[in-house]
């Protein structure tokens, strides 16, 4: 009876602690699956407000304090945005001093806490840039999908997704520097955004699903004058781009790929954003496996393995935590003919243009005018 009762209470115990991985792996994958947009990534610290003066702001000493460029900086009611990091300024050995470029919404005060963010501007390309722009419905394979459509007279249009974490406005980074190569831009808000459909289960698939919405946005464009399409995406949009340009009916119609910090392996992202939310490594598998199931995520193919028909411009650094650069340059190297590698160090996923704006933007103007 004593050994009946032991081995039920171990397999007891040892189901309970199986249910338990099971949980946590589901409760890691979260970080990945149900990254809300406009959020910081859980790889985005906060950092203190210490203080502000004329044109300047001090912030807690951080690697991310210290990154070079622009940046918006977001807090809860507040936005602003700060240059780069001021020399010679007097502050305590535990802060850093920016400049402080301007304060779009709220206030920042000593002890508020706030992130660093791509976002330069907040709003809409009217409010946020004086640029003329319509608002869009693009019919979708789940419902209407929202997006902001800027007229010009050339016959090839940019298709602009983000990434996680982020929202449409992303793209306003760019809008002023395509407005004046005389691009037409779509700014797409897909599955998953404010305004646009839920995605079944409320989950996000890295692009796997999603790029059926961006494929939406293509036929809007071509039914709309669009002769060819380049398409623009950072961090899952770039893997959108490259699902499309791969698997779409309308794929004779995409001349090219611009891809900021691409997701190519989802299986690395989520390891990733898992263990900045201070998942013990043991966990770290079980969050993969979580979102395997969660989502019918293909670990056999957890990369951008499809064919690659255009040309397309990486912009990307070995600073990204989220998507290893390697894969990238991995990337570049399987498609010499195809893949420009912009290699942009100390930049963060997805910020590629705001550690270096003009460097990224010449490239980005030599790479769209031969396709223009």
């Amino acid at each position: 009876m004593r050994t009946v009762t032991a081995t039920t209470a171990a397999v007891t115990a040892a189901l309970a602690a199986g249910a338990a991985s099971v949980a946590a792996g589901r409760l890691a994958s979260d970080a990945a699956l149900k990254a809300p947009p406009g959020r910081p990534l859980p790889t985005e610290p906060r950092l203190t407000v210490h203080g502000t003066a004329a044109g300047q702001i001090t912030l807690t000493r951080h690697l991310a304090s210290l990154r070079p460029g622009r940046y918006g900086l977001a807090g809860d009611g507040s936005h602003a945005v700060v240059g780069p990091v001021l020399p010679g300024d007097r502050h305590p050995a535990d802060a850093v001093v920016r400049r402080l470029e301007r304060v779009t919404h709220g206030t920042l005060a000593p002890g508020d806490k706030a992130w660093l963010t791509p976002n330069l501007y907040v709003g809409n390309p009217g409010t946020a840039l004086g640029l003329r722009y319509a608002d869009v419905q693009i019919p979708g394979e789940l419902g209407a999908l929202p997006g902001w459509f800027l007229p010009g007279p050339r016959a090839t249009w940019i298709i602009a997704v983000h990434g996680l974490g982020a929202t449409r406005e992303h793209a306003l980074n760019l809008m002023a520097l395509l407005h004046r190569l005389e691009f037409p831009l779509l700014a797409l808000a897909y599955r998953g955004d404010a305004g646009a459909p839920r995605p079944p289960g409320g989950l996000r698939h890295f692009g796997e699903t999603e790029w059926h919405d961006l494929e939406s946005a293509v036929h809007y464009a071509v039914e709309h004058g669009a002769r060819r399409v380049v398409l623009l995406g950072w961090s899952t949009g770039a893997t959108m781009a490259l699902r499309t340009a791969a698997r779409s009916d309308l794929r004779d119609h995409i001349s090219g790929l611009v891809l900021d910090s691409p997701v190519l392996d989802w299986r690395t992202t989520v390891r990733a954003l898992a263990a900045a939310r201070r998942t013990p490594g043991a966990l770290l598998p079980l969050a993969v496996r979580a979102a395997q199931g969660r989502t019918g995520l293909d670990a056999a193919r957890p990369g951008a393995q499809d064919r690659l028909d255009v040309p397309a411009l990486v912009f990307h650094g070995p600073a990204d935590t989220v998507a290893p650069w390697r894969l990238s340059r991995r990337f570049a190297d399987a498609h010499p003919r195809l893949v420009a590698l912009h290699t942009v160090p100390q930049a963060p996923h997805g910020a590629m243009w705001n550690a270096a704006p003009d460097r990224y933007e010449e490239a980005l103007r030599r790479f769209l005018t031969p396709l223009a």
